[in-house]
């Protein structure tokens, strides 16, 4: 249990100081991304936006089992377990039983508190079993369960996020329904930003779409995240359209392959009836389709489905790692409009003070400004009082401005490089998670052939003893 005293909504530093790891019973540590350790060996190698790795955690979700089945507020409890050497850890195998909202809980504060970081995404709650009431079936729990494993998998891949004290309080704290209590009637305040930025960031900010000066490292990254998620969506279809070609996913036969050869099986068992020299053979034969129309069919469940699953939550993973790209334009973008905003401001009070002193008249700063000396004229506030007042005012305001253009400035900066060293953390969990992904389909498709062998194997024979007099 976590102390009172303690805000599970502290947020980590980005740079993690570089302490030694110790591993229990002196095994070595897995490797991979969101295995790496900062060791001083691989210190020296390390590039300015390479991420430093604190410890290693392993995770897992499995078990479901529903809870107050009988009543209205039935629900799903998942176990959640980990494996990890890291030092904001009590324990290095900590587990706890959490239900789908916890996740929700879980993702959306994260995803607060580290604004710069790709937060996985969760499966979406909005779907048919809700409607349909079959969010209990065996099947859809498992499907669940495995989505749920891969979020904190990504989660553990990641070597902040890996660290936040929320993520550790998910999976030791006995008391999360008080923490998650206290946070939604008390949710955390964002930082107050200036009265400046308050006034003009929703009107003026918000009207501007695309960066004045885009960063051509940030162009790269963005043209490549449309060509990944281009090639997803292609897979996507195209592993879809196969997979409803060679089963449609009926227990009945259907118009795909798995259905003709079911019905191919049952043509050569009625001609195995007729042909009463070889109906024996024939028999052998019809039972080897039906088993490979069902083998064909065990593959779709167990290596094509998972897959297209995985395919699909990848393309989620990359829309959140777009969206990251996106906040760090904006960031860009409000330095970029407070700057602007700081040169009108400026020359504004530039034309003041050269109509108060005669160096120049208003006609000769452009229309507006001719426009703007009427209207003030009209309404009798063309005097030099007036001028000096309003020029205090906008010396007031520069002054405000310049201090938020600096503190722009300063933060468009930080989440740049910030984004950058996400940028390599996220390639290196994408690149697991293909590899992985891309191993299991192949595991599954050579496993596929190598029973398809040996059942084709075992009729070769059998037909081969088929005698015909000529």
């Amino acid at each position: 249990m976590l102390g009172d005293e303690e805000d599970v909504f502290d947020s980590v530093t980005w740079e993690t100081p570089t302490a030694p790891v110790t591993y229990e019973g002196g095994s070595s540590a897995p490797t991979g991304p969101g295995f790496r350790q900062s060791t001083s060996e691989s210190e020296d190698g390390r590039g300015p936006h390479d991420p430093k790795w604190e410890g290693y955690l392993i995770t897992s979700v499995k078990d479901p089992v529903k809870e107050l089945a009988e009543t209205k507020d039935a629900y799903v409890s998942y176990l959640v377990s980990a494996k990890t050497n890291l030092p904001i850890f009590s324990t290095p195998n900590p587990s706890a039983r959490r239900r789908f909202q916890d996740f929700v809980f879980l993702r959306s504060h994260l995803a607060k508190d580290f604004p710069a970081c790709v937060v996985p995404p969760l499966p979406d709650k909005h779907r048919l079993e809700y409607v349909t009431g079959d969010r209990f079936s065996p099947e859809f729990m498992e499907r669940r369960r495995s989505d749920l494993h891969r979020f904190l998998q990504r989660l553990a891949r990641h070597p902040t996020l890996q660290r936040s004290t929320l993520l550790r309080a998910f999976f030791e704290s006995t008391e999360w329904h008080v923490i998650m209590h206290q946070h939604v009637a008390h949710p955390p305040v964002p930082e107050q930003s200036s009265g400046v930025i308050d006034s003009i960031s929703d009107s003026l900010l918000n009207a501007f779409s695309r960066v004045r000066k885009p960063d051509e490292r940030f162009l790269a990254m963005r043209e490549h995240v449309d060509k990944f998620e281009e090639g997803i969506s292609l897979s996507e279809r195209l592993f879809t359209r196969v997979r409803n070609r060679t089963n449609d996913g009926n227990l009945e036969p259907g118009e795909d392959l798995t259905g003709d050869y079911h019905d191919l099986a049952v043509a050569v068992q009625g001609l195995g009836f007729l042909e009463s020299g070889i109906t024996d053979p024939l028999n052998h034969f019809s039972n080897t389709l039906l088993e490979f129309s069902a083998l064909l069919r065990h593959t779709t469940q167990m290596t094509t489905d998972p897959f297209l699953v995985h395919l699909h939550a990848l393309l989620q993973y990359s829309h959140a790692n777009r969206a990251v790209l996106k906040l760090r334009d904006q960031k860009q973008m409000d330095f970029e409009e407070l700057s602007e905003y700081l040169s009108q401001v400026t020359a504004e009070r530039d034309r003041l003070a050269a109509v108060i002193s005669g160096r120049a008249g208003s006609t000769g700063l452009g229309l507006g400004a001719y426009i703007r000396d009427r209207v003030d004229a009209i309404r009798g506030a063309d005097d030099d009082r007036t001028r000096v007042e309003r020029m205090r005012k906008l010396d007031t305001k520069i002054k405000e401005l310049q201090d938020a253009v600096q503190t722009a400035h300063e933060t468009s900066d930080a989440f740049s490089d910030e984004t950058l060293r996400e940028q390599t953390i996220f390639q290196r969990a994408k690149e697991a998670e293909m590899k992985e992904m891309f191993g299991n389909y192949a595991d599954g498709q050579i496993e596929f052939y190598k029973a398809a062998m040996e059942e084709w194997d075992r009729i070769i024979p059998i037909i081969q003893r088929i005698r015909v007099d000529v």
